[in-house]
């Protein structure tokens, strides 16, 4: 695999040859990349550039999929090629293998192993589709704009000029938790045109042009887990027996290995209880898995780090912004209790079911802007 270098000394992937036309020297309209996986909504968003004037490039990243029993193989993205073909628009595919092992695969094993709940696509999008592919276009097709088919707004502010990430109008499908940590920097060049339309709205339009892809069904699962099942990237994890213990420090049972078990989980405890038993804590350096009643897993007070800042003029001290603990929901009200160079604290008015470490706060403001996200800490007291 080569690999081209920027002056940050970023390992930059390297684009394969055309897939079956190249960029045009003399192109009609300005040039855009659009991140395509062969699914309705890159496919229907290269499209609606298309329609508005922008002459697209399709760019598909080659990611590596691990089977059940933990073998991976290259993802190989024929269907993006030909939906490409089919629009008369070029096709290129990137080699992120060996970044997407590094930067997605490999933290998401190491995060179950030290008792966290990793949120991949999160990682994927930061590290590796809004930062390293965007690099390498724009250094190997000398192409800016970027877009994509999530379910998000980018929107320039009227009065400051400034262009801010916003919740998506069909808000079942918002994507907007997954993608708070794009550089602010980027949001000019950053095109989600499907932000604007609910899904159903999206499959009818796709359907009005004749795309093939219209009722293609939605990729629900991990995108690089066959099946869905994340447990074949763990199964060569040495098995660690260890105490369940009660809040008050007793053990009531032994688990199979931290890895095994996440926050809120209530099934699969093999420990008998009338009320119910939650996994409320993991605490890896113990080895232990805290369990207690329903009550016992809520919490107002969440902290985090790792913070990316996309509107800094919401970002105050004391502030009443909405957070979200997790992609689905809508976000609750927090008021901003902690500010750090990289951290945040909040408190939720209401108290929250198991806001899990590993996981991401996302904060919006009364516009549904994204004003900043972070990965989840705070991980409670352990019992003595």
């Amino acid at each position: 695999m080569s690999i081209a270098m920027n002056s940050d000394n970023k390992n930059i992937p390297a684009l394969f040859p055309p897939t079956f036309s190249s960029v045009s020297e003399d192109p009609k309209g300005e040039p855009i990349v659009v991140l395509m996986s062969g699914g309705v909504d890159s496919s229907l968003t290269a499209q609606l550039l298309m329609d508005t004037g922008w002459n697209p490039v399709g760019v598909t990243m080659r990611i590596p999929v691990v089977d059940g029993c933990g073998v991976s193989r290259p993802c190989c993205g024929t269907e993006a090629a030909f939906v490409c073909r089919d629009l008369g628009i070029p096709h290129y595919f990137v080699d992120t293998e060996n970044t997407f092992r590094e930067s997605v695969i490999e933290p998401f094993r190491q995060a179950y192993l030290n008792g966290q709940t990793p949120s991949p696509c999160v990682d994927c999008n930061t590290h590796l589709k809004f930062d390293l592919v965007w690099t390498a276009v724009e250094q190997q097709l000398g192409i800016r704009h970027l877009a994509s088919g999530h379910y998000a707004k980018v929107e320039k502010d009227a009065e400051s000029g400034a262009f801010y990430l916003r919740r998506a109008k069909d808000l079942l499908r918002d994507q907007s938790y997954f993608l708070y940590g794009i550089a602010a920097a980027r949001l000019p060049f950053l095109h989600m045109p499907l932000g604007d339309f609910t899904k159903v709205e999206v499959r009818r339009m796709a359907s009005a042009r004749g795309m093939p892809v219209a009722a293609k069904p939605d990729s629900m699962e991990i995108c690089f887990v066959a099946g869905g099942d994340y447990r074949g990237l763990l199964q060569d994890a040495p098995a660690a027996p260890g105490p369940i213990c009660s809040l008050e420090g007793q053990v009531l049972g032994q688990h199979k290995g931290i890895h095994h078990y996440t926050i809120g989980q209530r099934k699969g405890l093999g420990i008998s209880s009338k009320e119910g038993l939650y996994v409320v804590r993991i605490v890896p350096e113990r080895n232990m898995v805290v369990v207690g009643p329903r009550e016992a897993a809520f919490s107002s007070r969440v902290s985090a780090t790792a913070v990316n800042v996309l509107h800094a003029g919401a970002l105050k001290a004391n502030a009443l912004l909405w957070g979200k603990v997790r992609s689905v929901g809508e976000p609750q009200s927090c008021r901003i209790t902690a500010l750090g160079a990289h951290s945040i604290e909040v408190q939720f008015v209401q108290p929250l079911l198991t806001p899990a470490p590993g996981q991401h706060l996302v904060l919006y403001d009364e516009r549904s802007t994204v004003v900043a996200g972070g990965v989840i800490t705070n991980s409670g007291e352990v019992p003595a």
